[in-house]
Protein backbone atom coordinates (compact mmCIF):
# COMPACT_ATOMS: atom_id res chain seq x y z
CA UNK A 1 0.00 0.00 0.00
CA UNK A 2 1.23 3.44 -0.90
CA UNK A 3 0.01 7.01 -0.44
CA UNK A 4 -1.36 8.04 -3.81
CA UNK A 5 -1.10 11.83 -3.82
CA UNK A 6 -0.13 14.93 -1.86
CA UNK A 7 2.75 15.57 0.55
CA UNK A 8 3.44 11.86 1.16
CA UNK A 9 2.91 10.66 -2.41
CA UNK A 10 4.55 7.32 -3.17
CA UNK A 11 5.49 6.53 0.43
CA UNK A 12 4.68 3.04 1.70
CA UNK A 13 2.23 2.24 4.47
CA UNK A 14 2.53 -0.74 6.77
CA UNK A 15 -0.49 -3.08 6.50
CA UNK A 16 -2.19 -4.66 9.50
CA UNK A 17 -0.73 -8.17 9.93
CA UNK A 18 -3.05 -11.17 9.56
CA UNK A 19 -6.31 -11.52 7.68
CA UNK A 20 -8.66 -9.83 10.16
CA UNK A 21 -8.48 -6.44 8.42
CA UNK A 22 -9.48 -5.86 4.80
CA UNK A 23 -7.51 -2.90 3.46
CA UNK A 24 -9.04 -0.49 0.94
CA UNK A 25 -7.22 -1.09 -2.33
CA UNK A 26 -5.11 1.74 -3.76
CA UNK A 27 -7.45 1.87 -6.77
CA UNK A 28 -10.57 2.35 -4.62
CA UNK A 29 -8.77 4.84 -2.36
CA UNK A 30 -7.72 6.87 -5.41
CA UNK A 31 -11.28 6.81 -6.76
CA UNK A 32 -12.69 7.96 -3.37
CA UNK A 33 -10.31 10.91 -3.14
CA UNK A 34 -10.96 11.93 -6.76
CA UNK A 35 -14.63 12.30 -5.81
CA UNK A 36 -14.26 14.03 -2.42
CA UNK A 37 -11.08 16.02 -3.10
CA UNK A 38 -8.71 15.47 -4.56
CA UNK A 39 -7.08 18.05 -2.25
CA UNK A 40 -8.35 19.76 0.89
CA UNK A 41 -7.91 23.02 2.75
CA UNK A 42 -7.83 21.95 6.38
CA UNK A 43 -10.72 20.39 8.22
CA UNK A 44 -10.95 17.41 10.50
CA UNK A 45 -11.54 13.79 9.51
CA UNK A 46 -12.90 10.80 11.42
CA UNK A 47 -12.20 7.17 10.54
CA UNK A 48 -14.29 4.80 12.68
CA UNK A 49 -12.67 1.61 11.35
CA UNK A 50 -9.07 2.74 10.95
CA UNK A 51 -7.33 -0.48 9.95
CA UNK A 52 -3.82 0.66 8.98
CA UNK A 53 -4.83 4.35 9.04
CA UNK A 54 -4.40 4.55 5.24
CA UNK A 55 -7.54 6.63 4.53
CA UNK A 56 -6.67 9.17 7.23
CA UNK A 57 -3.01 9.44 6.25
CA UNK A 58 -4.06 9.87 2.61
CA UNK A 59 -6.43 12.66 3.74
CA UNK A 60 -3.64 14.34 5.75
CA UNK A 61 -1.30 14.02 2.76
CA UNK A 62 -3.89 15.91 0.69
CA UNK A 63 -4.43 18.77 3.14
CA UNK A 64 -6.75 17.68 5.95
CA UNK A 65 -5.50 19.34 9.17
CA UNK A 66 -6.46 16.85 11.92
CA UNK A 67 -7.55 13.20 11.93
CA UNK A 68 -9.25 11.01 14.52
CA UNK A 69 -8.76 7.28 13.94
CA UNK A 70 -10.69 4.59 15.80
CA UNK A 71 -10.29 0.83 15.71
CA UNK A 72 -11.20 -1.94 18.12
CA UNK A 73 -8.41 -4.34 17.10
CA UNK A 74 -5.08 -4.17 18.99
CA UNK A 75 -3.06 -5.12 15.85
CA UNK A 76 -4.73 -2.31 13.91
CA UNK A 77 -4.01 0.25 16.66
CA UNK A 78 -0.36 -0.84 16.74
CA UNK A 79 -0.13 -0.50 12.94
CA UNK A 80 -1.83 2.93 12.95
CA UNK A 81 0.61 4.19 15.59
CA UNK A 82 3.59 2.89 13.58
CA UNK A 83 2.29 4.50 10.38
CA UNK A 84 1.62 7.91 11.93
CA UNK A 85 5.13 7.87 13.44
CA UNK A 86 6.67 6.90 10.08
CA UNK A 87 4.80 9.77 8.40
CA UNK A 88 5.60 12.17 11.27
CA UNK A 89 1.95 13.17 11.82
CA UNK A 90 1.59 12.10 15.48
CA UNK A 91 0.72 15.69 16.47
CA UNK A 92 -2.12 15.78 13.88
CA UNK A 93 -3.75 12.43 14.72
CA UNK A 94 -5.75 11.14 17.69
CA UNK A 95 -5.92 7.35 17.92
CA UNK A 96 -8.57 5.53 19.98
CA UNK A 97 -8.83 1.82 20.64
CA UNK A 98 -12.57 1.41 20.93
CA UNK A 99 -15.57 0.11 19.05
CA UNK A 100 -17.27 2.59 16.74
CA UNK A 101 -20.36 3.20 18.87
CA UNK A 102 -18.43 3.87 22.10
CA UNK A 103 -16.08 6.16 20.19
CA UNK A 104 -19.03 8.14 18.78
CA UNK A 105 -20.50 8.55 22.27
CA UNK A 106 -17.14 9.84 23.56
CA UNK A 107 -16.74 12.25 20.62
CA UNK A 108 -20.27 13.61 21.15
CA UNK A 109 -19.23 14.83 24.62
CA UNK A 110 -16.29 16.76 23.15
CA UNK A 111 -18.48 18.72 20.71
CA UNK A 112 -16.12 18.19 17.77
CA UNK A 113 -17.43 18.52 14.23
CA UNK A 114 -15.96 16.62 11.30
CA UNK A 115 -15.71 17.65 7.66
CA UNK A 116 -14.82 14.14 6.39
CA UNK A 117 -15.93 10.77 7.80
CA UNK A 118 -14.70 7.36 6.63
CA UNK A 119 -16.78 4.26 7.42
CA UNK A 120 -15.24 0.99 6.27
CA UNK A 121 -16.51 -1.60 8.75
CA UNK A 122 -15.98 -5.35 8.48
CA UNK A 123 -18.73 -6.40 6.06
CA UNK A 124 -20.31 -8.75 8.57
CA UNK A 125 -20.66 -5.93 11.13
CA UNK A 126 -22.07 -3.13 9.00
CA UNK A 127 -24.17 -0.55 10.86
CA UNK A 128 -23.47 2.31 8.48
CA UNK A 129 -26.97 3.86 8.42
CA UNK A 130 -27.14 3.85 12.24
CA UNK A 131 -23.68 5.42 12.51
CA UNK A 132 -24.62 8.18 10.06
CA UNK A 133 -27.87 8.78 12.00
CA UNK A 134 -25.82 9.16 15.20
CA UNK A 135 -23.40 11.62 13.53
CA UNK A 136 -26.37 13.71 12.33
CA UNK A 137 -28.44 13.58 15.54
CA UNK A 138 -25.50 14.57 17.73
CA UNK A 139 -24.23 17.35 15.44
CA UNK A 140 -20.84 15.73 14.80
CA UNK A 141 -20.81 16.89 11.17
CA UNK A 142 -20.01 20.24 9.61
CA UNK A 143 -22.43 21.58 7.03
CA UNK A 144 -21.48 19.98 3.67
CA UNK A 145 -19.45 17.30 5.46
CA UNK A 146 -18.70 14.26 3.30
CA UNK A 147 -19.22 10.71 4.55
CA UNK A 148 -17.49 7.93 2.64
CA UNK A 149 -18.88 4.43 3.31
CA UNK A 150 -17.12 1.41 1.85
CA UNK A 151 -19.41 -1.59 2.13
CA UNK A 152 -20.52 -4.95 0.83
CA UNK A 153 -21.80 -4.56 -2.73
CA UNK A 154 -25.05 -6.32 -1.71
CA UNK A 155 -25.87 -3.61 0.85
CA UNK A 156 -28.21 -0.87 -0.36
CA UNK A 157 -28.06 2.27 1.74
CA UNK A 158 -30.99 4.74 1.80
CA UNK A 159 -30.87 7.80 -0.50
CA UNK A 160 -31.16 10.01 2.58
CA UNK A 161 -30.19 9.50 6.23
CA UNK A 162 -31.24 12.46 8.37
CA UNK A 163 -29.73 15.56 6.74
CA UNK A 164 -27.24 13.45 4.75
CA UNK A 165 -28.08 12.87 1.12
CA UNK A 166 -26.49 10.28 -1.16
CA UNK A 167 -24.03 12.06 -3.44
CA UNK A 168 -22.54 9.09 -5.30
CA UNK A 169 -22.72 5.30 -5.31
CA UNK A 170 -20.18 3.16 -7.13
CA UNK A 171 -19.71 -0.60 -7.25
CA UNK A 172 -16.08 -1.61 -7.82
CA UNK A 173 -16.32 -5.39 -8.04
CA UNK A 174 -18.60 -8.22 -6.96
CA UNK A 175 -17.90 -7.58 -3.28
CA UNK A 176 -17.13 -3.87 -2.81
CA UNK A 177 -19.15 -0.68 -3.22
CA UNK A 178 -18.63 2.87 -2.01
CA UNK A 179 -21.44 5.28 -1.17
CA UNK A 180 -20.71 8.94 -0.47
CA UNK A 181 -23.13 11.16 1.44
CA UNK A 182 -23.12 14.92 1.91
CA UNK A 183 -24.54 16.61 5.01
CA UNK A 184 -27.01 19.19 3.72
CA UNK A 185 -27.86 20.66 7.11
CA UNK A 186 -27.10 24.35 6.61
CA UNK A 187 -27.74 25.09 10.29
CA UNK A 188 -24.70 23.11 11.43
CA UNK A 189 -22.08 25.68 12.22
CA UNK A 190 -18.63 24.96 10.84
CA UNK A 191 -15.65 25.00 13.18
CA UNK A 192 -12.17 25.57 11.90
Amino acid sequence: MRIISGDFKGRRLKAVPGTGTRPTSDKIRESIFNVIGPFFEGGRSLDLYGGSGALSIEALSRGVEQATIVDAEPKAIETIKENIQTFDVVDRVEVFRNDAYRALKALRKREIRFRYVFLDPPYRKQKIAKEIEFLVEHHLLESQALIVAEHDAKLRLPEQIGTCKMHKHEQYNSTTAVTIFVNEDERTMTHE
